[in-house]
C-alpha cells in the first residue's frame, strides 16, 4: 500500500476512535482512553506520511529533533504545523489524554494538512 494512503488511513482510523468510542458530549469526549489512543493513531500517521517523504535516519532511532530538523530545512510553515501537531497528537492527547473535542479537532486539522502537504510534494517530483 502507498504510504500516503496508509497515512489517511490511519488518520480516518484515529477519527473513528473518537466518534464511535469516546463518546463527545458538550464538547468533551468522554473516555480518555479513546482519546489518547486517537492522538496516538493520528500521530502516527503523520510520521508515517514524513518518513515516506524523509527517507531514513542515518544513524540510531528518529526523534522529535530528528523530524524537526529535517523539517525546517524544507519548508518553516510545515514545521510548525509538526510542532503543533505533535504537541496536540503526542502530547496533549496521547499522553495527557485532554479531553476537550476542539483540541483534537485541531490536531487532526495539523495531521491532514502535513499529510497532504507531503502527498503534493511527493506527487510534484
Amino acid at each position: 500500500m502507498d504510504q500516503i494512503q496508509e497515512a489517511k488511513r490511519y488518520l480516518e482510523n484515529a477519527r473513528e476512535i473518537l466518534s464511535e468510542k469516546a463518546g463527545k458530549e458538550d464538547g468533551l469526549y468522554q473516555d480518555v482512553k479513546y482519546v489518547k489512543m486517537a492522538g496516538h493513531t493520528a500521530y502516527a500517521g503523520v510520521l508515517v506520511a514524513l518518513d515516506e517523504l524523509l527517507g531514513k535516519k542515518t544513524k540510531g532511532r528518529k526523534d522529535v529533533e530528528w523530524y524537526k530538523q529535517q523539517l525546517g530545512k524544507l519548508d518553516k510553515k510545515l514545521l510548525h504545523s509538526f510542532v503543533g501537531a505533535y504537541d496536540t497528537l503526542h502530547l496533549s492527547m496521547s499522553y495527557d489524554g485532554n479531553p476537550v473535542a476542539g483540541v483534537a479537532a485541531g490536531g487532526l486539522e495539523q495531521a491532514e494538512k502535513i499529510i497532504n502537504w507531503v502527498e503534493q510534494r511527493k506527487a510534484a517530483a
